[in-house]
């Protein structure tokens, strides 16, 4: 091996602060729960929120952002390929995916504030948005959320471990959707309102945090996979080294297992994305919202249906790892996705009523647990099999395309959700005082099925998709059998 460069990645400033070849409370702590909740807090207030915003705030008009959002979901999904390659390609003391979460303290949060400041009107503020808007999904998100998706494969060895990390990630993904769908509404129903100048000091303070909790991440994180390919003599630290794309994307196209867990976050993804992103909407203009005592407290109603959402899914917290470690990931995610099935059609047939909703989204929420905590575990015994199976890592590409889902998800659906509404007759000017009778039948029944019907049915599918994923069985044979060859390489 060539002699170390000496420079920022040898510095102490660069180094982790996690020694221990085991992972311990803290690096879960402050590298998988803190680290990402920081990060991604401003993505769960856009994911809530900022439909809402642009429709009810700026006033932009429903064609432009259908166009906005679809032609961003080109950008967004060439970013995230490109930024894995990239990952895929770097090699220094700190890792390959955790430089990246670095550089993403500044990206992620001055990206986070550009779409509030709108410094223009008319066709100049459309495009000032477009500008924005790319930034933070086509450029800083892609290369955050894809650096943190990579971390989960290349921590550790060990399956439980993993799921345990892949756990604290997702749970800091479902908090930050909590403030977003629990916390922010209430702010903007109550305060924020139509004020531009508070809605950017709002997000200011969002960014400082952003960037100050990534660096906590990334000190309080370590690739002990990466380390270990360098140990072997697969790669060198002080030059590029993976296999070629082409041979990367053969080793997953010809993967079922691969297939099975992608198409199955494909339709988990994209369907709570509809949801979420038509949350604002049903509680407006479909919930019966005098139970609160006004048809006009609907960020009351918002947050109920989030918090009676997001209780089950803490709660699921405490019981859906050990349960997989017992039971396997597989069956305890097709359980969860058919009592969300079930969970849906009950909300759904509460027909806007506060209690038969609430308790229809706390089960479909509860369902959906082992599915938002185990995925990225999930992912990372796929890895593995392909490891076993090829001989080549393809971490940055199966993240860059996790990603890529993850990403893409909000815009798309976004965009369809914003056709539906225009299609529908959904009436921007209309007064939130007057609750449901302020928008037609037909603009109601299609908010419903985008926030209700949509997931459940994708939720269906995800149980059937579950049944048939089976990696789980003989991962630990060939893990060791991995680890064989990596001993024989090392003694040549």
């Amino acid at each position: 091996m060539r002699e170390q460069k000496t420079g920022f990645w040898t510095s102490p400033l660069a180094a982790s602060l996690i020694k221990s070849e085991e992972v311990r409370l803290p690096e879960m702590l402050f590298g998988y729960f803190i680290g990402p909740f920081g990060a991604l807090l401003a993505s769960g207030i856009y994911t809530s929120i900022l439909q809402n915003y642009f429709t009810d705030v700026l006033k932009l008009d429903l064609n432009f952002l259908t166009a906005l959002q679809l032609f961003s979901t080109i950008l967004i999904v060439a970013a995230n390929l490109i930024v894995g390659q990239l990952i895929e390609r770097t090699r220094c003391l700190a890792g390959k995916a955790r430089p990246w979460v670095l550089l993403s303290a500044l990206t992620m949060s001055v990206a986070s504030v550009l779409m509030f400041i709108v410094p223009f009107t008319g066709v100049a503020r459309m495009v000032w948005i477009a500008i924005a808007y790319n930034l933070f999904y086509a450029v800083a998100y892609p290369i955050y959320n894809t650096a943190n998706s990579t971390l989960i494969p290349v921590s550790t060895r060990n399956s439980q471990q993993r799921s345990a990390l892949a756990s604290f990630t997702n749970v800091a993904g479902l908090g930050v959707m909590g403030v977003g769908s629990m916390i922010f509404p209430m702010l903007v129903s109550f305060a924020l309102k139509e004020d531009q100048h508070r809605w950017f000091l709002a997000m200011l303070a969002v960014a400082v945090f952003t960037a100050l909790t990534i660096l906590l991440q990334y000190k309080f994180t370590r690739e002990r996979v990466t380390e270990e390919q360098i140990r072997a003599g697969r790669n060198r630290v002080d030059r590029p080294a993976a296999a070629p794309l082409s041979d990367q994307l053969r080793a997953v196209a010809s993967e079922k297992w691969w297939w099975i867990v992608m198409v199955f976050y494909l339709s988990f993804q994209w369907a709570g994305a509809m949801k979420n992103g038509s949350m604002a909407y049903f509680c407006k203009w479909v919930m019966d919202n005098t139970f609160f005592g006004s048809e006009d407290a609907w960020g009351a109603s918002q947050s109920l249906l989030a918090i009676l959402g997001a209780i089950p899914m803490a709660v699921a917290a405490l019981f859906v790892v050990p349960l997989s470690n017992r039971f396997s990931k597989r069956l305890v995610c097709m359980i969860g996705m058919l009592l969300g099935t079930v969970g849906g059609v009950i909300a759904a047939l509460g027909n806007g009523q506060i209690v038969p909703v609430a308790v229809g989204v706390a089960l479909k929420c509860f369902g959906s647990a082992p599915a938002c905590y185990l995925i990225l575990a999930m992912l990372a015994d796929v890895i593995d099999h392909i490891e076993y199976r090829r001989g080549i890592r393809t971490d940055g590409l199966t993240m860059s395309i996790y990603s890529s889902i993850m990403v893409a998800g909000t815009p798309i659906c976004n965009a369809i959700f914003s056709g539906m509404l225009n299609a529908a007759g959904y009436d921007q000017a209309a007064d939130v005082a007057l609750g449901t009778a302020a928008q037609s039948a037909v603009v109601q029944n299609t908010i419903t099925i985008s926030y209700i019907w949509v997931e459940t049915i994708g939720f269906f599918l995800c149980a059937v998709l579950v049944m048939f994923w089976n990696v789980e069985k003989k991962l630990p044979a060939e893990q060791a059998e991995i680890a064989r060859r990596k001993g024989q390489n090392t003694s040549e």
